[in-house]
């Protein structure tokens, strides 16, 4: 190929990545969005369609849709094109916004949510991977810096959005708001994007992919009622992690056999694959299991509102943000990137660290400069991890890569907020039975007697009693983060073993991008 036809080919690249990249911003938008402005909707969602006792069930199907589709997500868009995938996805999301808003019972509400998750599944993993075909990854980096700045934004914008509808409409908007954003990237990536279409033979593992769902949703159930609605040495757990065991052994057999393998195992023979897969894992382990109860440290004990507790997440968005644009330019510049997954991992054991000084008397200002810390070592991993995955790996598996990369930090994320709460509920119970008796403290963890513990309740207590309770809290808080740096501290143990493998260029790749047909 001339030097002429590669940089027309290459123009022809960047256009179409300009056309197509708001759609795909829009895509990971509603990913992101979705469950954080649905929690601040919830007791209103309680309270019109009562059902109390099924509440963590309408997050809990969500998790489960969206975790055991991600990998056949990946898969399908490997055999039929990610652009037909992608937009069946985003269709599939949107039905089941649809269908939750028009929810006339809590059973109905999680019935639909499940749907939605199974369309959730492919939304990340089709954007990720639709860059993956467009562009090589040594130009991959300042892309995936804007998709991590897309969900910085929804982090942030959520609980605002969230509790602006739960305070000024129904909450079925909650579900509804999904449809315009979902409906305008869809007619975009309909109409614009135009990928390489591989000529591949369709033979979808489906037994693989049901032992593998089957596995995941025993885990995720052994997560959700582990010491909470079942104890966890009772025959329920027991009987769901022998069911989990059997059938990931038995997914494991049918992979290494099936000629067309939902997840290819071989995949995992590539050393850097494997580490940023248990990088990813750790990530979500560390990260979604300790920040899940800092929305409650903040409103109880720093007295934040649920809508302005997003305000309270920017110095982390923020310093994520700058990371991760500066480091996805970096590597497309330098070509270079084992050394960011390893500081990632350094700073956000130190981040882990500063947040487990919380206390009663931490300010709103002292907490924000540390999870400006934590969002600085995210801003170093999040994206990077990806795009090594991605390029670990030979183009006609990208889409299997990215899923499984996602894939490998939900279920992370899924074990650490089990692990976390199992560690928080047990400090809150000890610090809160050395102030005020095992009696009042059981009392108060488990909501009995009209002692609950959230924002509204705790003027209403005595004045020994609340201090009692707000010190428990910080004290548990700081305590999951404590042990947070566990998981924390194996990040740059594991990035260290990652090898700088080459990034795929544009001129390598170029030929094999431009004679294969236009898929759309």
């Amino acid at each position: 190929m001339s030097e002429t036809t590669a940089q027309n080919a290459d123009e022809a690249t960047r256009r179409t990545i300009k056309a197509v990249l708001p759609g795909l911003l829009m895509a990971i938008l509603l990913a992101m969005l979705d469950n954080v402005i649905v929690g601040t909707a919830m007791p209103r969602i309680v309270g019109d369609l009562g059902g109390v006792d099924h509440l963590s069930w309408v997050v809990t199907a969500y998790v489960l849709g969206t975790t055991v589709s991600t990998p056949l997500w990946g898969k399908l868009g490997d055999l039929y094109g990610r652009k037909t995938v992608f937009i069946t996805s985003i269709v599939l999301f949107l039905i089941g916004s649809m269908l939750c808003g028009l929810a006339q019972s809590m059973p109905e509400l999680i019935g639909f949510r499940a749907f939605q998750g199974l369309g959730a599944g492919g939304l990340i993993v089709g954007a990720m991977s639709v860059i993956g075909d467009l562009v090589p990854p040594r130009d991959r980096g300042k892309y995936q810096g804007q998709f991590a700045a897309v969900m910085a934004v929804a982090m942030v914008g959520g609980p605002l959005i969230g509790g602006f509808i739960t305070d000024h409409a129904n909450w079925r908007w909650s579900f509804f708001v999904n449809v315009p954003l979902g409906g305008a990237a869809l007619i975009l990536l309909a109409l614009r994007l135009h990928l390489p279409k591989r000529r591949t033979e369709h033979r979808i593992d489906w037994l693989g992919a049901s032992l593998l769902s089957v596995g995941v949703t025993a885990l995720v159930l052994i997560t959700t009622w582990g010491g909470n609605q079942y104890a966890w040495g009772s025959a329920q757990i027991r009987g769901l992690a022998v069911l989990a065991v059997l059938t990931l052994v038995s997914f494991v057999l049918v992979e290494r056999r099936h000629p067309e393998p939902i997840v290819p195992l071989s995949i995992f023979a590539n050393r850097n694959f494997t580490l940023v897969a248990l990088v990813g894992f750790l990530l979500g382990f560390a990260l979604f299991g300790a920040l899940t109860f800092l929305p409650l440290y903040q409103q109880i004990v720093q007295g934040a509102s649920a809508t302005n507790s997003g305000l309270l997440l920017l110095p982390m968005m923020g310093g994520m943000l700058v990371t991760s644009l500066a480091v996805g330019r970096m590597i497309s510049q330098t070509g270079r990137y084992r050394i960011f997954p390893i500081i990632g991992g350094v700073v956000l054991v130190g981040a882990m660290l500063l947040l487990a000084q919380l206390d009663v008397h931490t300010s709103k200002l002292v907490s924000g400069v540390f999870m400006a810390v934590l969002g600085l070592g995210l801003g170093f991993l999040m994206q990077t991890s990806m795009l090594i995955a991605q390029n670990s790996v030979e183009l006609k598996d990208l889409g299997v890569a990215s899923s499984t990369a996602t894939f490998a930090r939900s279920i992370g994320g899924a074990f650490g907020v089990a692990v976390f709460g199992a560690i928080f509920n047990s400090r809150l119970h000890t610090l809160l039975g050395e102030r005020l008796g095992t009696a009042a403290a059981d009392r108060m963890a488990s909501g009995g007697g009209g002692a609950r513990i959230d924002p509204r309740s705790m003027s209403q207590l005595p004045a020994p009693v609340r201090t009692a309770v707000l010190d428990a809290i910080a004290g548990a808080t700081a305590n999951v983060f404590l042990w947070s740096t566990v998981a924390a501290a194996l990040i740059p143990v594991l990035a260290f073993f990652i090898r700088e493998v080459a990034l795929r260029g544009g001129s390598a790749e170029q030929p094999e991008r431009t004679l294969v047909a236009q898929e759309g």
